[in-house]
């Protein structure tokens, strides 16, 4: 039908399409207006697209409510408020995302402390254990050493009637590990030793009413050196007189006790320790030595740790 129309009228109406396909037809992009803050004195706020001062008043448009709200002058922290608003023209992030920051910040801090960074890419665990630090094959693995149940063998030898003519003797008990290994082995001389058997919720507590306080860190963890005998491995003696003291009698490792974060304690032997079988002790002050014991063995030549922990490789520096 255009087609018999004169050009300049064709002309006219093609323009006039365009233009109101321009107009309705595209969609329109408006300008976001940048939400406000206006800071009250008492640390609150109030969220405003826009706002003005009249007299001793403040009227703000509300990004919440979506209406016009009023609020008296000397209410609003101007200082604060001008301080935020400087802020997000430089693009700073908002004081929330800078006390979030400040929180996980802390979060984080508290977590390393109650898993001490051991070796790159290795943490000790948060709910604590008995864990040796070893090195196989140049690089370091965590081995976690499981309580042994040592047999009590008792050996009073009619102890009673020495009791009566002697006095000073007295009654013997050695503690006894079945089998010829335990069943972690360091492939180092000079492992090192981290214990944690109070856990996180009792780590730097009293004692419970009717407990014994532990000793301290270097009187109460011993590293014993076990003997083979009869195809058991004797981990330690104690000795019993007949009015109740009772002496260890065990064959310690000098050793050098750290006292570290989140209730953890490392114990290591000041010298090479020798091929051979090893325990930790726990000392009970005058009721001896804990019978249950965490064994473990040292043995360069030893097939690797089948539960060793690795290092995560992302958290190794490269060289």
């Amino acid at each position: 039908m255009l087609d018999g129309m004169k050009s300049p009228a064709r002309i006219a109406i093609f323009l006039l399409a365009a233009f109101i396909f321009a107009v309705i037809g595209t969609p329109r992009a408006f300008p976001q207006t940048q939400t406000k803050r206006l800071i009250l004195k008492d640390g609150s706020y109030q969220l405003a697209q826009k706002y003005e001062i009249k007299g001793d008043r403040v009227r703000y448009y509300s990004s919440e409510r979506g209406e016009w709200e009023e609020l008296p002058k000397s209410m609003i922290d101007w200082d604060a408020t001008e301080k935020y608003d400087q802020g997000r023209l430089k693009g700073e992030p908002p004081p929330e995302a800078v006390q979030l920051d400040k929180e996980l910040e802390a979060e984080q801090k508290a977590e390393e402390a109650r898993s001490p960074k051991v070796a790159p890419g290795i943490r000790l665990p948060e709910d604590g254990g008995v864990f040796l630090l070893d090195t196989y094959q140049n690089h370091p693995q965590l081995d976690e050493i499981q309580q042994s149940g040592g047999a009590l063998n008792k050996n009073t030898k009619s102890n009673i009637l020495r009791a009566a003519i002697n006095p000073l003797a007295s009654a013997k008990q050695t503690i006894e590990l079945p089998g010829l290994r335990a069943k972690v082995q360091s492939h180092t001389a000079v492992p090192g030793i981290y214990v944690n058997i109070d856990g996180p919720a009792t780590a730097g507590t009293a004692p419970a009413k009717g407990e014994l306080a532990p000793l301290p860190p270097a009187e109460r963890f011993k590293i014993v050196r076990a003997e083979i005998k009869n195809g058991k491995r004797i981990a330690g003696a104690i000795k019993i007189a007949p009015y109740g003291k009772v002496k260890a009698d065990e064959r310690f490792v000098p050793t050098t006790v750290q006292e570290l974060s989140g209730g953890w304690v490392k114990v290591s032997p000041r010298d090479p320790l020798p091929t051979g079988e090893y325990a930790v002790a726990e000392m009970l002050g005058k009721e001896g030595m804990n019978l249950y014991v965490w064994d473990f063995g040292v043995n360069p030549s030893a097939p690797a740790n089948s539960s060793a922990l690795k290092s995560d490789e992302k958290d190794v520096p490269q060289k």
